[in-house]
């Protein structure tokens, strides 16, 4: 019996632990106010009425007083009537309210002069008289209370405006740098959970290995580097990368973002900086991460708003002053992430603000690789899933992408109702990404079949035959997104880009529209796409990167401009040869790819009515109709070359099933019947 009741009185081991309640000082006010309306009206059930002097003789002769308190301060008598008196309470109050009394029934009276209303009551022996000085709290904070009523709104004003430790307008100037350290962050990202990144890994360890023994570098007279700019593109592992800075390292971490300095008060955000490099001083060694630098350090004077306080520039001044001014920041290091690195201010890129600017790069194959090991390891996978064939299927993918579509295999497996992800899941969940989702329901006529077929087998026909576009992977006419068909491709992620590699992706973009052409004598507006990237690759090799005929050697490409230019960087003249070489490389191109289609017009129907009947043909069906490709891919040596250098007790299967079916998607490109 005794251990029923230990166990039942004993709490559960599983409980989670509840919040505790904060007290709240608006509850005691209110408490307050109730208690003294309840002591206010206390008295509602005593009779109480106020008579004259006259009437009051008139009820002492009748014998009604029972007894007279004199309150000297206040001038006035209360007079307290014989209770049992039934007669006296019907004079007085009337026979309905004299009914409900049930306290003693009172009656104050105003004496006209305490000597007259002595000798008066001197001659009544049988009346009682007592005499008091009364002091009346509620009438006494009544009195005081208006001015109560503003002291506590004053009260109430003051700490709403406080607004904690985070906000308000008396902490409006405070910085808002959120504080890690070892005792804070329950899940800490270290260096492992970082793949790929080596050479920026590299940089920011060594930035770590200092702060934990900073004698190794200073016996030899080496000083910490005072900043370091992690600069990429989106989703390429910056801010994770500073995440794991902050697990490894054991001192303080600041954490905040460019625009947590903004504010719509002026000077907040040079107060927000002085306040975060105080609060690291006080903890130095430590370091400062600003995530999206560029919101406060883009390049000062290229503002629209002339003639107006700019805030964002004060604030900059402050960084800059903090960084490398007067002031020592010795043991605060500043870490700072961006996308935007050719809008930042020259002076905060000069060496003693950020002396490394680290490059955070899009992952290549093996990187990829890497990457999908760290994703991969809370799903459940197929065993014979082949990571070097996912790595090979996502080229131009960053850490973010790769991460997304892990999630979405595992998504596509479990709405499937699978027991595992496999190879087919993460090929769909690719395509998903990139091409959207499919749209079987989208109804589309014979005819339109016959056109989007014969568009994108133009497509697959040209880049099959042409060495230097991107080998062909996949062909559809199931309409995904806003596009009819689509055509996926696996680009090869090149260091280096020749003219003729240009010519040749641009040749097998038109060949859509030139297969249209060759076969129906017409043309659709399914080739938007295509011709807008086709534009732009002719304009960059006549603008840019000087590969036209007339303009050999010249570039127009600044990478200094300024983000709000009003000219153009050459005459009106060269403008007119720009225009004539573009049309002229597009006009060739295309030309080109309608001589591919017309060569090749059997093969090309044969795959196009292939696609009409399957809606659906991979890479076996071209080299099927087409014969195998001569070009071995930049891709596959690498992957070839990388194989070599593994150990021979690799883990990973090298189970490279054909590049059949879906492979990866380059871009996509509409076919859409306007």
């Amino acid at each position: 019996m005794s251990n029923n009741t230990q166990n039942t009185n004993k709490p559960p081991q599983n409980q989670p632990n509840l919040p505790k309640m904060k007290f709240n000082w608006y509850w005691l006010y209110g408490i307050v106010a109730v208690v003294l309306i309840i002591l206010h009206f206390t008295d509602d059930q005593v009779a109480l009425k106020e008579v004259e002097y006259g009437t009051f003789k008139k009820y002492v002769e009748k014998g009604y007083v029972d007894k007279v308190t004199i309150i000297k301060n206040e001038g006035i008598a209360e007079v307290s009537l014989q209770p049992n008196d039934t007669t006296a309470l019907i004079e007085i109050f009337g026979a309905t309210q004299a009914v409900n009394h049930t306290k003693a029934p009172q009656l104050t009276v105003q004496i006209p002069s305490s000597d007259r209303f002595d000798e008066y009551i001197s001659n009544n022996p049988n009346i009682d008289v007592r005499y008091e000085e009364r002091k009346d709290f509620f009438n006494s904070i009544m009195s005081f209370a208006p001015l109560l009523f503003f002291i506590l709104l004053w009260i109430f004003m003051m700490r709403r405006m406080g607004g904690g430790p985070q906000g308000g307008i008396f902490n409006v100037g405070k910085s808002k740098a959120q504080l890690f350290d070892k005792e804070t962050s329950a899940h800490k990202v270290t260096f492992k959970d970082v793949a790929g990144l080596e050479g920026a890994k590299q940089e920011v360890e060594e930035i770590v290995a200092f702060l934990k023994n900073p004698k190794r570098y200073t016996d030899l007279g080496g000083k910490i580097p005072k900043g370091a700019l992690l600069v990429g593109p989106p989703g390429t592992g910056k801010t994770l990368l500073a995440k794991a800075v902050a697990g490894e390292a054991n001192v303080p971490f600041f954490s905040m973002s460019g625009s947590d300095f903004v504010e719509m008060f002026v000077g907040v955000g040079a107060s927000r900086v002085r306040d975060l490099f105080r609060q690291a001083k006080e903890k130095s060694p430590c370091i400062i991460f600003i995530d999206e630098i560029d919101a406060i350090g883009r390049a000062r004077g290229k503002n629209p708003s002339f003639n107006s306080n700019d805030e964002r520039e004060n604030t900059l001044n402050q960084l800059l002053t903090e960084m490398d001014g007067f002031g020592s920041n010795s043991g605060v290091i500043i870490l700072a992430a961006t996308n935007r690195a050719d809008i930042l201010d020259k002076a905060l890129l000069r060496a003693g603000r950020f002396d490394r600017q680290i490059s955070v790069d899009l992952p290549d194959v093996h990187e990829r690789n890497e990457i999908f090991k760290v994703h991969l390891r809370p799903l459940k996978t197929a065993e014979d899933l082949n990571i070097d064939f996912l790595a090979k299927q996502t080229p131009g993918f960053s850490g973010a992408d790769i991460a997304n579509v892990c999630n979405e295999a595992a998504l596509i497996a479990a709405r499937k109702n699978k027991k595992a992800v496999e190879k087919q899941d993460f090929l769909d969940a690719v395509d998903r990404i990139i091409g959207g989702l499919e749209k079987k329901t989208k109804i589309t006529t014979l005819s339109e079949k016959k056109s989007i077929a014969t568009h994108e087998a133009g497509h697959a026909s040209v880049s099959w035959l042409l060495e230097f576009a991107n080998p062909l992977v996949k062909v559809t006419i199931v309409p995904r997104g806003k596009a009819l068909g689509a055509a996926w491709y696996l680009p090869e992620e090149r260091q280096l880009t020749t003219k003729e590699q240009m010519l040749d992706e641009m040749c097998s973009l038109l060949g859509g529209r030139a297969a249209e052409e060759v076969c129906f004598g017409k043309v659709s507006t399914g080739a938007l796409n295509d011709l807008e990237r086709a534009t732009k690759m002719a304009y960059a090799m006549v603008v840019y990167y000087g590969m036209s005929d007339k303009l050999k050697n010249i570039s127009f490409y600044d990478s200094t401009q300024a983000d709000y230019s009003f000219t153009k960087p050459y005459s009106d003249n060269t403008a007119e040869i720009i225009d004539q070489e573009m049309q002229s490389i597009v006009s060739e191109q295309y030309e080109r790819a309608k001589t591919i289609i017309s060569t090749n017009r059997e093969k090309h129907q044969a795959l196009a009515d292939l696609l009409v009947e399957n809606e659906v043909i991979f890479t076996e069906d071209v080299e099927r109709i087409f014969g195998k490709r001569p070009w071995v891919s930049r891709m596959d040596e690498l992957m070839n070359e990388n194989k070599k250098n593994e150990p021979a007790d690799a883990t990973q299967p090298n189970d490279n099933s054909e590049p059949e079916a879906e492979i990866e998607e380059q871009p996509i490109e509409p076919n859409q019947e306007l």
